[in-house]
C-alpha cells in the first residue's frame, strides 16, 4: 500500500508499535479518520424459515445455556432489536453486533522542482510543489539548511521564499497551507520560489494532516531535498530528487559553500567526496519529479444480527444470520458441545456454498439479499450442540469478529444437560465442573511436586559435584542451567494461578489514607511531565529555552518534569549514548542543565533523567573493523557487549532481553559493567541533582539489573519503557489484553517492584476505543480497567502521547481530536498520570490544567480506587474514590444521585467531569 515509509530511525527500528507495526510490511504510513462512517443499511429478520412458536419467557422453562446474559462478550441489543424479537414469537434468542472494519484510500504525495515561470529567465530562479491528493486540511511543516551551518538541520527561510498564509513555528520552521489551485482540481499543493543565488543547501520538511493529527514522514525522517551536491547524503534513505542529476550553475552558492568543505575536512570528516577546489564551479540539482503513495483509513460501521430457533418436527436448531455488509461475505464456523468453546465441524449436510477449511472448520458463501442490500444464510444445527461460533470474512485481509473474540451463539439443547451457572450470580457449578476442576488441582499439584523433586534432586548433584571437585566447570554450568529452567517452569505454573501485582490488594483497604514514599515509586500523588518532543534538540538551548517556563509547569500542578538524554549521542535526540560522563549535548551543555535543575527544584518540581542504559555507541573500530572499542572516561572493550548479537561481535554472555541492532548491546551480566553504571548513575543524582529515572528501552535486558541499579541510586521516582505488540486477532485488536500487560507486569516483579513501567497496555485500548467507539473495551472481564492500571496502579504510569509515538515522529499518534477523552480518562484514574509537552503547551492548555486542579483537589492518587459504572458502545463512565465522576464518549450518562450530590465540573468534547458535593 504506502511507500512513504514511516521506518523508525535508529532507537526507533527496535520497537514494536501496537497497530502500527503489523500493518508495517505492507503499509508504512497509516491514516485514520478522526469518525467513524456509519452504514444506511437496515435490515429486519427474516422468518419464513422459523415454526411459529411462543417465545420462552425465561431459561428455566427451556434449557438454554447463557440465555439470560445473551452472549459472552456481546455488545447490548438495541431497542429496535428487542422489538422485533417480541414481535416474532417463534424466535428463542435474536442479537445484533456490531461489525467495524477499515476500508483504505490510496493517494499520492508528489514533489515537482522546476524553473519558476514568475521569475525573469536570466534570474534562474526554480520554484518547488509539494502536493497531496487525498482529502484533507494538508499542512507542509518545512525548514531549511544553510552551507554555513553544520549544526543544524532546520532554519527558517528567508523571507522572500515564504509563501502567503504561512506561519512561522519559533525560529526554526514554517508552516504553510496546501491549497487547491481551483475548485475542481484534485490535488491539495503548495509552491516555494528558491533562489539559487542564496546560501541554501537543502530544504527540509514533513507534511501533516490537520483534520487527523497525522504527519507524514519519509522512511521514519523528514523529506530532505538537497540543492546542491556537496549535500547530497544519497546513505540516509530520505533524501528525495537526487536521481534527477545535477548541473552547473556558474557563481553560485558564493564561498560560503568552500569555508564548510574546509570545516568539515578540518573536523576529520570524510571529505573526499564534500570538498572542493574553490576554483571548481558548484553543481546544483536539475529539476525533478518524484511521487510517492500513501493510504488513509476510514472506519466504516456495520452489523451482523443472529437469530435462533427451534424446529418442532425434528426438535434442530435453526440459525439465521443476515448482515449490511457489501460484497460477498463468508462465514468461517464451527459448533461446540460445551462452555469451552472448542470449535469442530458438525455432521452433514452443510449450507450450500459450504466448503472445509483443514478439517478445523467450514466456509459458507452468504446469499445476496434480493433488495441488494447485504446477505444472509441459514444454518440447521443438531438438537445436541450447545453454541455456534463464528467470524466473518470479507477479503484475505479483512476478517471481522466480536470484540476481539470468536462470536459465540448459544443454543437450545437438550434438559440433561446442565444450564451453566452465570457468573455473579447465585447458582451452583454443576457437579461435574467441581470434579473437573478437582482433577486439574491434583494434576498441577502433582507436575509442581515433580518439578520441586527434579530442582531438589539437580541441587544436589551440584552440591556433591562441588565437594568431589572432579567435574569440570562446563559440567557444573550446564546443571545450573537446568536448575534455572525448571525454576522459570515452576515460576510459569505459579504465575498461572496467583496474581503477580503484590500490593494492591493489601492497600485497597487503605485506599482513603495517603500511599507510603517508597523508593523508586515517589509518594502517589505525582503528575509528570515530559519536558521535550522530538525537535527540541533542534533549537542547540533547550535547557534555556525550558528554563522560561518552570514557573507556568509548576503553577500548572506538575510535580515531575522528565528531561531528555543529557549526554553525547551519534543521533541528535540523545539515544544513541556514546561518552556517558560528556553531558554537552544538543539540548545543552553541563551548566545549563545543572541550573535548569536546580531553578526547577526551587518550585518544588523533581526531576527524571532519561537514562540509555541498554546500548551504547562505540569509539573505536576492533580488528575486524567492528565498531565495538569504548572510549571516554568508561574505556570499555567488547567483554562489555553481548554475544547474541552478530553485528558487534561481543565477547560478553548472551543478551538478557531483546537486543537493539543499531548499536551495541551492553552486556549487564558483566560486574564491571554493573559497577561502571551504578557509578555513572550516582555521579548524575548528586553532579547533576536528578531525582530519579526514565529507563530507555527496558526490554533489552532483565529488570534485576534495574533493581541493582536504583537500589545503588535511590531514586525518588523511576519509570521503565517496556513496549511490545499487543494482542491481536484477524488484525482486529482483542478484547482481552491481559497477556500483554501481564509482561509489563512481569518487568516490574523483576524489578522487585522498585520502579513502574509506561502503561502502554491502556494507550492501545484508548486508542482502538476512540477510533471505533468501542468504550466497551474499558472494562476488562473483571470490570476493572483493562491496562496495567487496572492490575498494579502503584506501579502504571498512564500517557496517551510520547515523542516516539507523537511530535513529528507520529509513530502511534492518538486519534485526532481525541486527546482531551485520553486526558479525562489518565488524569481521573489511579497510576500516575504523564502529560506530553506539545499538548500542555496547545489549545488544550486549559482543560488539562483545569483536569489537573480536580485531581489534586480531590486528593487522588496512584491507588485510588475505581468503580466502573458504565463501560458500552458509545459511552464509559467510572467513579473514582467516591468523590470523582468521569464519563468519555459521545453517550449520555448522569453519575446516580443516590449517595451523593454531584456537580460538573469540567466538561469538554465527548467528555465531563463531576466533583461530589
Amino acid at each position: 500500500m504506502s511507500a512513504v515509509s514511516a521506518e523508525p530511525f535508529l532507537r526507533h527500528s527496535r520497537f514494536e508499535k501496537p497497530e502500527f507495526v503489523r500493518s508495517r510490511r505492507k503499509a508504512a504510513v497509516t491514516l485514520t479518520t478522526a469518525a467513524p462512517i456509519k452504514s444506511s443499511s437496515s435490515f429486519s429478520c427474516c422468518c419464513s424459515l422459523v415454526p411459529r412458536r411462543k417465545i420462552l419467557s425465561n431459561a428455566s422453562s427451556f434449557p438454554f445455556p447463557n440465555l439470560n446474559r445473551a452472549i459472552t462478550h456481546a455488545a447490548r441489543a438495541s431497542s429496535t432489536d428487542t422489538a422485533l424479537a417480541e414481535s416474532n414469537s417463534d424466535v428463542l434468542f435474536k442479537e445484533t453486533f456490531p461489525l467495524s472494519r477499515t476500508v483504505t484510500t490510496e493517494g499520492k504525495i508528489f514533489v515537482r522542482l522546476d524553473q519558476s515561470k514568475a521569475k525573469e529567465k536570466e534570474d534562474q530562479w526554480q520554484q518547488l510543489t509539494v502536493g497531496c491528493s487525498l482529502p484533507g486540511k494538508w499542512i507542509l511543516h518545512w525548514g531549511v539548511s544553510y552551507v554555513d551551518d553544520i549544526g543544524s538541520e532546520w532554519d527558517q527561510p528567508p523571507e522572500n521564499m515564504i509563501p502567503p498564509g504561512s506561519i512561522p513555528i519559533k525560529d526554526y520552521a514554517i508552516e504553510t497551507p496546501l491549497k487547491k489551485a481551483s475548485e475542481g482540481e484534485k490535488f491539495h499543493q503548495v509552491k516555494i520560489e528558491i533562489d539559487p543565488k542564496s546560501p541554501i543547501a537543502a530544504l527540509n520538511f514533513v507534511l501533516k494532516d490537520e483534520e487527523t493529527g497525522v504527519w507524514y514522514q519519509h522512511k521514519g525522517r523528514d523529506f530532505k531535498m538537497p540543492l546542491v551536491d556537496c549535500f547530497l547524503d544519497s546513505g540516509s534513505g530520505n533524501v528525495i530528487g537526487a536521481k534527477g542529476g545535477f548541473s552547473i550553475w556558474p557563481g553560485a552558492m558564493l564561498s560560503n559553500m568552500f569555508l564548510k568543505a574546509d570545516k568539515l575536512a578540518s573536523e576529520g570528516k570524510d571529505s573526499s567526496s564534500r570538498s572542493k577546489d574553490p576554483k571548481q564551479e558548484t553543481r546544483m540539482v536539475e529539476g525533478f519529479y518524484e511521487e510517492l503513495p500513501i493510504a488513509k483509513y476510514a472506519v466504516i460501521e456495520n452489523s451482523v444480527t443472529v437469530s435462533v430457533s427451534k424446529c418442532l418436527k425434528t426438535a434442530k436448531n435453526l440459525l439465521y444470520l443476515v448482515t449490511d455488509l457489501p460484497g460477498e461475505a463468508v462465514v468461517h464456523w464451527g459448533v461446540c458441545r460445551d462452555d469451552a468453546k472448542n470449535w469442530e465441524i458438525p455432521a452433514a449436510p452443510h449450507p450450500p456454498e459450504t466448503t472445509v477449511f483443514k478439517n478445523k472448520a467450514l466456509r459458507t458463501m452468504l446469499k445476496a439479499n434480493e433488495d441488494g442490500n447485504g446477505c444472509s444464510g441459514s444454518f440447521t444445527l443438531d438438537k445436541d450442540l450447545a453454541g455456534f461460533l463464528f467470524v466473518l470474512k470479507l477479503n484475505e485481509s479483512t476478517w471481522l469478529n466480536c470484540m476481539g473474540d470468536d462470536f459465540f451463539i448459544p443454543l437450545p439443547i437438550s434438559s440433561s444437560i446442565p444450564a451453566q451457572s452465570i457468573p455473579g450470580e447465585s447458582e451452583g457449578v454443576p457437579a461435574s465442573e467441581n470434579t473437573v476442576g478437582a482433577d486439574q488441582e491434583v494434576s498441577h499439584a502433582t507436575y509442581t511436586d515433580g518439578i520441586i523433586n527434579e530442582i531438589r534432586s539437580l541441587v544436589s548433584d551440584f552440591s556433591a559435584e562441588k565437594r568431589q571437585q572432579t567435574k569440570t566447570k562446563e559440567v557444573q554450568e550446564s546443571i545450573l542451567q537446568e536448575i534455572e529452567k525448571l525454576a522459570a517452569e515452576a515460576y510459569s505454573i505459579f504465575r498461572s494461578s496467583t496474581p503477580t501485582f503484590m500490593d494492591e490488594t493489601v492497600l485497597e483497604s487503605e485506599a482513603m489514607q495517603a500511599p507510603k514514599i517508597c523508593s523508586g515509586t515517589g509518594t502517589g500523588y505525582e503528575i509528570l511531565l515530559q519536558g521535550f518532543n522530538w525537535e527540541s534538540h533542534k533549537l542547540g538551548h533547550w535547557y534555556m529555552e525550558l528554563k522560561q517556563k518552570v514557573e507556568e509547569i509548576s503553577s500548572l500542578g506538575f510535580t515531575v518534569v522528565w528531561l531528555p538524554p543529557p549526554t553525547e549521542s551519534v543521533s541528535p535526540e540523545g539515544y544513541m549514548p556514546k561518552d556517558l560522563y560528556n553531558l554537552n549535548s544538543r539540548y545543552g551543555n553541563i551548566d545549563e542543565l545543572k541550573d535548569l535543575v536546580k531553578i526547577f527544584h526551587r518550585k518544588g518540581v523533581k526531576v527524571l533523567g532519561d537514562a540509555v542504559l541498554n546500548h551504547r555507541c562505540a569509539h573505536y573500530k576492533n580488528g575486524n573493523g567492528v565498531w565495538n572499542m569504548f572510549g571516554g572516561r568508561l574505556n570499555w572493550d567488547d567483554r562489555a557487549v553481548v554475544a547474541d548479537d552478530p553485528h558487534f561481535q561481543g565477547r560478553g554472555n548472551k543478551s538478557s532481553g531483546d537486543n537493539f541492532h543499531a548499536a551495541p548491546n551492553i552486556d549487564h551480566s558483566q560486574e564491571f559493567v554493573r559497577k561502571d553504571l551504578k557509578e555513572w548513575l550516582c555521579w548524575l543524582r548528586k553532579e547533576i541533582g536528578y531525582d530519579g529515572w526514565r529507563l530507555d528501552f527496558v526490554r533489552g535486558f532483565w529488570g534485576g539489573y534495574v533493581k541493582d541499579y536504583l537500589d545503588a541510586s535511590e531514586p525518588y521516582f523511576a519509570v521503565g519503557e517496556y513496549w511490545d505488540s499487543l494482542s491481536y486477532t484477524y488484525g482486529e485488536l482483542d478484547h482481552n489484553q491481559d497477556a500483554h500487560r501481564q509482561r509489563i507486569v512481569d518487568w516490574i516483579n523483576a524489578t522487585s517492584g522498585t520502579a513502574g513501567a509506561f502503561d502502554v497496555t491502556t494507550k492501545g485500548i484508548l486508542h482502538t476505543t476512540l477510533e471505533k467507539c468501542e468504550y466497551w473495551r474499558l472494562s476488562d472481564q473483571k470490570g476493572k480497567p483493562p491496562g496495567v492500571v487496572g492490575w498494579w496502579p502503584s506501579r502504571a504510569v498512564t500517557f496517551i502521547e510520547n515523542h516516539d509515538t507523537g511530535s513529528t515522529q507520529g509513530h502511534w499518534r492518538f486519534p485526532g481530536g481525541k486527546e482531551m477523552q485520553g486526558y479525562a480518562y489518565i488524569l481521573t484514574h489511579p497510576g500516575t498520570p504523564a502529560v506530553f509537552f506539545d499538548h500542555i503547551f496547545s489549545r488544550y492548555q486549559s482543560e488539562i490544567a483545569a483536569l489537573i486542579s480536580l485531581r489534586n483537589r480531590n486528593k487522588i492518587h496512584c491507588r485510588s480506587i475505581v468503580k466502573i459504572t458504565k463501560a458500552e458502545r458509545d459511552v464509559y463512565a467510572a467513579i473514582i474514590d467516591e468523590k470523582v465522576a468521569v464519563k468519555i464518549g459521545p453517550g449520555h450518562y448522569e453519575p446516580p444521585s443516590s449517595s451523593h450530590s454531584w456537580s460538573s465540573k469540567v466538561e469538554g468534547r465527548d467528555y465531563k467531569v463531576w466533583e461530589a458535593s
